[in-house]
């Protein structure tokens, strides 16, 4: 199997991990998919085992998403050897700070069955806590989606260089990643850009571009690609 190809199938299952895991395990207890920070504490209070559940499937997509940018970054060096490297370097700071989502998740898991957590504090001072935890969650992955995304549009803007994919991919990429990149930073100083029907709108085009990359590369590989995995 070609490199290129291990690197589509290997977005494309990135993908359906968090879809599945959005879907399935995460519903309630994640403050990215609802922005309600008191609702999200209170359910997650009440999940120990799919908190716990949602941090290792969060270091599953972690292994995912290192395969597919240590992928990108060897398929495109050679046309940009340094933009590549600091693609590679943006999108691994990038997954780290997502993966410490992992780590706020298990840290409630804790508050939420440890005894020691149930004698020093009470129910008020354990929803604080789970509060801090989910809005750590939230700035973490706000970074992360910012750093991924800029590191993004340096791969698609490499692809569209090297043409090693049609072009009317890699251009919608460059400007889905960093019309994704722009607005969320953008939106903490215009409220108004916070809106659901904005955040969904740059948020399907960022889709899109990643699903007709990861499709391609899965079924047709690159132009001229000779190197095997």
């Amino acid at each position: 199997m070609s490199l290129a190809r291990t690197v589509g199938w290997s977005q494309l299952a990135l993908m359906a991990l968090g879809i599945l895991t959005s879907v399935l395990v995460a519903r309630g207890i994640d403050i990215n998919l609802s922005a309600d920070v008191e609702s999200t504490a209170r359910n997650m209070l009440d999940a120990e085992l799919r908190l716990r559940a949602k941090a290792y499937l969060a270091c599953l997509g972690f292994a995912l998403t290192t395969v597919v940018n240590i992928g990108l970054f060897m398929l495109l060096r050679r046309h940009g050897q340094l933009l590549a490297a600091a693609c590679l370097t943006l999108s691994l700071t990038g997954a780290m700070l997502s993966l410490l989502g992992a780590v706020f998740a298990m840290n409630v898991a804790e508050i939420t069955s440890a005894p020691a957590y149930q004698a020093i504090t009470d129910s008020a001072q354990r929803l604080m806590l789970a509060g801090m935890q989910a809005t750590s969650d939230y700035t973490s992955f706000h970074l992360s989606l910012v750093i991924s995304c800029v590191a993004q549009g340096g791969f698609f803007f490499l692809f569209y260089r090297s043409d090693l994919i049609p072009r009317i991919i890699s251009a919608w990429g460059v400007f889905a990643s960093l019309l994704v990149s722009t607005i969320i930073v953008a939106r903490d100083f215009i409220p108004a850009l916070g809106h659901s029907s904005v955040t969904i709108s740059f948020m399907l085009g960022n889709l899109i571009a990643l699903l007709s990359l990861s499709l391609y590369l899965g079924i047709k590989g690159v132009r001229g690609d000779p190197a095997p995995l």
